[in-house]
């Protein structure tokens, strides 16, 4: 039994006579695999919606032929897995998906990964016994990174299902073929189901949703990865290299807080060159998802080829008259703790804005509600049936946010609320039961008291907090029509058992942050409602909790990825060259609460920070033999990085790293202050926010993202303003060009911050939101 299982909710059932423990109500098809045991299916994916596209799951549950991926376990239940008429009708299906698949396999791109080779081996298909008339099927780029071939597709649905159910955007669907009509005398004595597959495939191809030719999707890449065969590949791999010359090697993705599971997937770049080169980046598509900066934004690499000596002695002398580092957070745990360790020995100031916004506000939550860390995870989020977003752009912040939000709608019959000052016309579309409220900026503390208002034992609220309880009111402060609402919360609390509610990045840049973050400790004292937050950067939560960070600091300053009178610069274009994170080992936090280990996908000739640090201190051999010095009193544990596990089980555990430990202490009563309007902004406002698939300089650098560097407006706005524009804040201009996202509603605008020469912290301060003027160029 894995630690996700727990006595209460499992049953005894017997596969093939033989006694398992499963979860109650679990289906048969994954209580099989979390028992080692196979039962065929292509359609199916474990976190998404059961299709019966493929039908080859048949099982006999209690006497009764049933699809392994729809029928749910119960106590007692015996299940067989083969029957003779099973193994009929599963062979028989695979005879119709192989009529009219092109025999390419020597140039097929799937290259030996491929589920119908694989399926058509294990259910022993060696003969034809049916025909299907052929029917014109064209291959299409349905966007800069997707490649479509219905002549290799077999209609499973995969793509389908994950773009809708995981991801969110519906992008592609299940549309009619045309072509010549079925010969119904073709049929013969084929069993029912293979009967139904072979309509499928003759009516059915796989198209964008919304009737063109191109799909209106987040370039995720995530139905490339599900596809079993060749008919979904990305257009940059497509013809470069056949899988089995691939090396993979397990990471964890640099680019957010999510820092979810990917191999990098290398090979020499040619006989005569064997400088490795990273191809693609796959991941294991049943626990996880990639977003396209995760899937396509991988190299990024620096590439060394020796080490510079006189630059390395520059750096010295640098560290040794330094009186500050300046740093992101594309850094490991153990770097982080090294210049932890300059600091503590030679008073050093580390300064990293969006580490130390996050890392205050965790200290103001931490002392109202006496835990150590937010009290869930994503993981458990997408376990809710009810779940609110509020201080983050779910759409452009953290796809695995988005993704979990989206995913308690398709799966769990949920509901949800999403609160935010910017129009997205996305999210409604996740479900039939969401609310959106568009307010105004400022008024965070007014979602929070309405969040509390609506869900919490008022008898358990502090006075402070009772006293601003006003449900109209509430509602329609926040633009809400109070009548509408009521009508619509009494609809979505129906049978919600479970709730959840994500915050980000705006709250911890925010002017009443320590108010927000008492208000949400009075929320999970006085409710049933577990909260989950987004740490801003990719190890932001790992910084934060090592590092000490500091405000403001003068002096000479040392940068790291970031502005210095000295530049140690993973990008290429420092004073020392530093290895960037997919030339590195270590480990990242992430917003799970999870340590993972990621690996060097490529090699690395020049100097790191370990190497500096023997130099200017003392330092271990290699980087990794720091892992284990990580701070125990910040919940991370003694534990060598060559010991530290990387994968899945079957049933869906995850084994990649440690948890961290948290801890709880009582406190006493939370006096909460009035909220206050007067710091709602109006006028032109700008949002720091960057567009999908950018998140920092690395992403940027990273051939397959092509998003802009641009200020980004909704349609009706973009119009309004021109084709570019100087945006003026208090300290400062930028100019730039407007781009339009199709996707964004309302006037507020976002300015993105992945470039870090632009220096647009500075410009925006202590929030994500300012006051501007905008006049076209």
């Amino acid at each position: 039994m894995s630690e996700m299982q727990s006595v209460e909710n499992m049953v005894s059932i017997k596969i093939d006579g033989v006694e398992y423990k499963a979860k109650e109500g679990e289906y048969i098809l994954n209580a099989a695999r979390a028992n080692d045991i196979f039962i065929p299916a292509i359609c199916y994916l474990t976190r998404c919606s059961p299709t019966l596209a493929c039908r080859i799951c048949l099982v006999e549950a209690d006497g009764k032929q049933v699809y392994s991926c729809n029928a749910k376990v119960k106590e007692g239940m015996e299940i067989t897995t083969t029957t003779p008429n099973i193994l009929e009708e599963r062979r028989a299906i695979m005879e119709v998906y192989d009529v009219n698949h092109p025999l390419q396999c020597g140039v097929c791109d799937q290259s030996g990964e491929c589920e119908l080779q694989n399926y058509t081996l294990e259910l022993e298909v060696d003969s034809q016994s049916y025909s299907i008339p052929d029917t014109k099927r064209e291959t299409k780029n349905w966007s800069s990174v997707l490649h479509y071939d219905a002549g290799l597709c077999i209609v499973c649905e995969r793509c389908t299902t994950v773009c809708k159910d995981m991801i969110g955007d519906a992008a592609i669907k299940t549309t009619k073929r045309g072509g010549a009509a079925l010969d119904k005398s073709l049929r013969g004595n084929m069993p029912k189901d293979a009967y139904a597959m072979w309509n499928k495939l003759q009516k059915s191809i796989i198209a964008p949703s919304n009737g063109t030719e191109n799909t209106d999707c987040s370039d995720c890449g995530e139905c490339v990865a599900v596809c079993p065969v060749g008919a979904l590949v990305s257009r940059d791999f497509q013809y470069t290299t056949n899988a089995w010359d691939l090396k993979r090697i397990p990471a964890t993705c640099a680019h957010c807080s999510s820092g979810c599971q990917i191999y990098y997937e290398t090979k020499p770049t040619s006989i005569s060159d064997r400088t490795e080169k990273i191809y693609r980046v796959t991941n294991e598509w049943n626990y996880v998802s990639l977003c396209g900066a995760g899937r396509f934004g991988y190299d990024f690499e620096n590439r060394v080829e020796s080490k510079d000596t006189k630059a390395f002695a520059n750096a010295i002398t640098a560290f040794n008259k330094a009186k500050v580092i300046n740093f992101t957070s594309v850094i490991t745990n153990e770097e982080a703790l090294m210049l932890q360790t300059l600091k503590e020995k030679k008073g050093i100031k580390l300064i990293n804005r969006e580490a130390r916004a996050f890392q205050i506000f965790l200290d103001f939550y931490s002392k109202a509600s006496g835990n150590s860390l937010y009290t869930t995870d994503f993981k458990e989020v997408m376990k809710s049936d009810f779940v609110m977003s509020l201080g983050t752009s779910l759409r452009n912040d953290n796809p695995n946010a988005r993704y979990a939000f989206n995913n308690v709608q398709k799966m769990n019959k949920g509901a949800g609320i999403y609160f935010h000052p910017v129009g997205d016309t996305l999210v409604p579309t996740f479900g039939r039961t969401i609310e959106v409220f568009n307010h105004k900026v400022g008024y965070e503390e007014a979602v929070l008291l309405l969040i509390i208002e609506l869900f919490a034992d008022k008898d358990k609220l502090p006075n402070s907090v009772k006293e601003q309880l006003d449900r109209a009111k509430l509602v329609e402060a926040l633009g809400g029509d109070s009548a509408k609402f009521e009508k619509s919360f009494d609809k979505m609390m129906k049978k919600k058992e479970k709730f959840s509610l994500i915050v980000g990045e705006d709250l911890y840049f925010h002017q009443k942050a320590e108010n927000i973050a008492k208000l949400i400790a009075v929320l999970e004292n006085c409710s049933d409602i577990k909260v989950a937050m987004i740490p801003p950067k990719t190890n932001s939560l790992g910084v934060a909790l090592i590092c000490d960070l500091d405000d403001e600091a003068d002096g000479f300053t040392i940068g790291y990825n970031a502005s210095g009178d000295f530049r140690l610069s993973a990008l290429g274009d420092g004073d020392l060259d530093m290895p960037a994170m997919n030339q590195q080992e270590g480990t990242l936090t992430n917003m799970h609460k999870r340590v993972t280990p990621t690996n060097a996908g490529l090699d690395y000739h020049g100097y790191t920070l370990n190497d500096i640090m023997k130099e200017v201190l003392s330092a271990p051999t290699h980087t990794i033999d720091w892992t284990p010095l990580l701070p125990t009193d910040k919940g991370f544990k003694a534990i060598d990085f060559d010991s530290l596990p990387n994968g899945y089980s079957n049933d869906g555990t995850e084994n990649r790293g440690y948890l961290l430990d948290t801890s709880t202490v009582e406190v006493g009563d939370i006096e909460v202050n009035k909220f206050d309007d007067s710091i709602a902004l109006d006028g032109e406002i700008a949002y720091r926010c960057n567009p999908q698939r950018q998140f920092s300089d690395f992403t940027d650098k990273a051939h397959q993202i092509f998003e802009e560097f641009a200020l980004y407006a909704s349609p009706k706005k973009a119009e309004s303003l021109g084709k570019r524009v100087v945006v003026e804040f208090d300290n400062g201009n930028l100019e730039l060009d407007v781009k339009v996202d199709d996707r964004m509603a309302g006037d507020i605008v976002a300015i993105p911050d992945f470039k870090s020469a632009e220096n647009i912290y500075e410009l925006f301060g202590a929030s994500r939101y300012q006051k501007v003027i905008i006049r076209e160029v």
